[in-house]
């Protein structure tokens, strides 16, 4: 953007302030370290000028809002048409109680449902399985047969709501019994608005939840992909979540690189069962952290659009505008909450939701800051909510697009970050998988590749905490002695009961002859290859069960066990 005369005469100029400006201080005063760097250990210049930008093409790499290639946002107007969507992750005890949280939190001027389900649901267990004891309903709502998902979304307008289903190994069943109501209610399917996460790739990566081993699983998502795409257009069928991986300790350019990773992987496998990239693509999303070094999270979200947008174009042949434009939830970062001093959460969520809303996500979930201690409770779910909403309302971060574009140094981490992404990203599809990225992803885990890496960067951050070179506030700086115990949810001890009676009555009102023959169908679809959704719609529309669904594709498929590998 720059001539090079310029360019050099700002190199004059920079090393005449070297001399005579920052020398002398550095020689009487020093700085506070020797080393400043990024939560993900990004070193981070102490300066950043045109220099540092001095390869950048404004129309290639940065260009406008809503066009090629992205990198300032998908939206030309971006939050001066529409905030984005609000959602706050919500789900305990039974159905009923989920319920009056969903509507306690529309009160609250909520925009959006997200969902969290219990372990026994993520699992696709029912709860009056023996391995469900203990877990029914604790950390999400339990979710067994379509009965629950109509007392879920009692009161609620599946045409005029927009959900979020956070749920991977029993996926396609949500997505069944969340069709199935809209065909109870009269809802038409291509009305229905939301996302489910159906990710089950980052689960083999990082959360560590599935039934079926990786290939059956990916078959599963994509059947999930291809329904959606024929008869559910509004809705988003797969959340690519790079949350969990940073979770799991990752660094942001790991998190970027992976989750790209998969996305292209979950397109390689739609296009080899032969569906047109324009026909799908414009219905993925994805799903990132916000952490707390707000300029490298701010370049990770302008990169991860950029790199989305050549990769799909070039590599995959996309042509409709909307195949190529990334859009993405983001959640603050649980890992970054402390249980010392929970208050310093709210700050921490702060700094991470204005990442989001800089780097220009689509939707945003903020973390309660007493979620390090508990299920949130009303009050600290309602300072996340009114977090956004002062954000929203009162910051005006909101009223400019892409606010930090331009800057020297958020310029030049995107380049970084692009650039280390995309090494890592042609290591997946080029050395692991011989070309296919979706080989490559299958190969990264079964041999380990992404768990070591991710294992690799959590160890580090680790150290420079115990070294005192990371602060974590509260931690292992400006610590106090005295106990902090907040008001926190409590999950009704009788949730667990409560729940199999109500599953013990659908199981005795139903027809059990109709409840064989959709079993039937669906283990005819799996045997066969098909598609399976049709089967599980009607398979759920006759009260069958999570756990005698998920049977079916264990039975057939086996089960999956992790095994450490070279790569």
């Amino acid at each position: 953007m720059f001539d090079e005369e310029d360019l050099a005469a700002i190199r004059e100029a920079r090393e005449d302030w070297t001399d005579d400006t920052l020398g002398p201080v550095l020689e009487n005063y020093g700085e506070r370290r020797r080393r400043f760097a990024t939560v993900s250990n990004l070193e981070v210049d102490r300066l950043y000028t045109p220099l540092d930008v001095a390869d950048l093409d404004y129309v290639e790499d940065l260009g406008f809002p809503g066009e090629e290639p992205y990198t300032r946002g998908v939206y030309p107007t971006m939050y001066r048409g529409r905030p984005w969507t609000m959602r706050q992750f919500a789900g305990f005890g039974t159905a009923s109680e989920t319920n009056e949280r969903f509507h306690y939190l529309v009160d609250e001027g909520q925009t959006g449902l997200s969902t969290a389900f219990d372990m026994p649901t993520l699992m696709g267990i029912d709860s009056d399985d023996a391995m469900a004891e203990g877990e029914v309903g604790r950390e999400g709502v339990a979710v067994d047969t379509l009965r629950d998902m109509e007392i879920l979304f009692d009161g609620i307008d599946l045409a005029d709501v927009s959900t979020s289903f956070t749920i991977n190994p029993s996926a396609p069943l949500i997505f069944a019994m969340y069709v199935a109501l809209a065909d109870e209610r009269g809802v038409p399917r291509e009305e229905l608005r939301g996302t489910l996460q159906n990710d089950m790739f980052k689960e083999f990566i990082a959360q560590k939840e599935w039934v079926v081993p990786p290939e059956p699983s990916l078959k599963l998502v994509t059947d999930v992909v291809e329904f959606a795409s024929e008869e559910t257009p509004k809705f988003k069928p797969v959340s690519v979540s790079g949350y969990h991986i940073r979770e799991a300790g990752s660094t942001a350019v790991q998190e970027l690189a992976f989750t790209l990773a998969d996305g292209f992987a979950y397109v390689e496998d739609c296009l080899h069962r032969g569906m047109d990239v324009d026909d799908f693509a414009p219905q993925l999303s994805f799903f990132f952290n916000a952490h707390n070094s707000i300029f490298e999270e701010v370049a990770k979200f302008r990169a991860a659009r950029r790199i989305y947008a050549r990769v799909m174009d070039e590599w995959y042949g996309a042509a409709h505008p909307d195949s190529k434009k990334l859009k993405f939830h983001t959640q603050t970062a649980g890992q970054s909450l402390t249980a010392q001093q929970p208050l310093n959460n709210v700050v921490r969520v702060t700094i991470q939701a204005l990442a989001g809303v800089m780097g220009g996500t689509q939707s945003l979930h903020t973390n309660s800051f007493d979620e390090a201690l508990a299920l949130p409770s009303e009050e600290s779910v309602r300072v996340a909510l009114r977090t956004q909403q002062i954000i929203a309302k009162e910051s005006g971060a909101a009223d400019i697009v892409d606010p930090l574009g331009g800057s020297y140094a958020v310029e030049a981490l995107t380049d970084e970050m692009e650039e280390e992404a995309m090494a890592y990203i042609h290591h997946v599809r080029d050395d692991l998988g011989d070309g296919a990225m979706r080989d490559g992803v299958l190969a990264g885990i079964e041999r380990g590749y992404f768990q070591r890496e991710i294992q690799d960067a959590a160890y580090e951050y680790q150290e420079r905490v115990e070294d005192g070179e990371e602060t974590v506030v509260g931690v292992n700086a400006y610590t106090v002695e005295e106990e902090t115990e907040p008001e926190i949810l409590q999950v009704d001890e009788t949730v667990q009961e409560r729940q199999q009676e109500r599953l013990a009555d659908v199981k005795a009102s139903r027809d059990d002859d109709a409840v064989d023959a959709a079993l039937s169908e669906v283990r005819r679809a799996t045997e066969n290859g098909e598609n399976v959704v049709p089967a599980l719609i009607e398979a759920v529309k006759v009260g069958t069960t999570m756990g005698e669904v998920m049977a079916v594709f264990e039975d057939h498929y086996g089960t999956y066990r992790e095994t450490a590998g070279v790569s």
